[in-house]
């Protein structure tokens, strides 16, 4: 029956607005040691632009801690020169073999600055959701006008759009909680 691919598409149309919300939070600096705030520098390797995670491995053993492991110690010290050009605000320190960089914790007004830009991100992550179920009622009432379906099929079917809308919108409400308690916590 249509009903059943139309719920299909609405719910992958939901699906996509819940996962843009997951994308955009995860690329919110949160005051925890994450690889992707310096794998792709570039780092002048024997005078070619190289990213750095094409010449070391990166790890997080800690919470706030960054270790590069460069396969060439050589480069150790043009690896520090790229993470004081790219103004990320960490200081790099080396032993000789490896760099350690200590991610510093969040200033309280750059955490609260962050903890509204989620809720932002999260509202639009909700408006999305709402304008899908909207244009999807549309639908609906257009194709009981064609007569495609009848009065009781498009009650039943907005039913399930609201259901559906009720998921995401929860779904779109644990992920920003997850998200204000990890920003709270460091």
């Amino acid at each position: 029956m249509e009903l059943k691919k139309f719920f299909r598409e609405t719910e992958e149309e939901m699906k996509k607005a819940l996962l843009a919300v997951e994308r955009e939070f995860s690329e919110l600096r949160t005051g925890r040691a994450n690889p992707k705030i310096v794998e792709g520098l570039r780092i002048n390797y024997y005078g070619t632009p190289t990213l750095l995670k094409e010449i070391a491995s990166i790890s997080v053993p800690e919470a706030r801690l960054i270790v590069i492991h460069p396969w060439d110690p050589n480069v150790i010290k043009d690896i520090e020169k790229a993470i004081f050009e790219s103004n990320l605000g960490i200081t790099p320190s080396n032993d000789g073999k490896v760099v350690r960089l200590v991610v510093p914790p969040l200033s309280a007004e750059r955490r609260e600055e962050l903890i509204k830009l989620a809720r932002k991100i999260a509202e639009e992550g909700r408006v999305s959701v709402r304008t899908i179920r909207k244009e999807v009622n549309q639908k609906l009432k257009d194709l009981e006008k064609e007569k495609k379906i009848s009065e009781d099929e498009r009650f039943k079917a907005q039913e399930e759009v609201q259901k559906l809308t009720d998921k995401y919108i929860e779904e779109i409400n644990k992920v920003l909680e997850t998200k204000e308690k990890e920003l709270q916590q460091f």
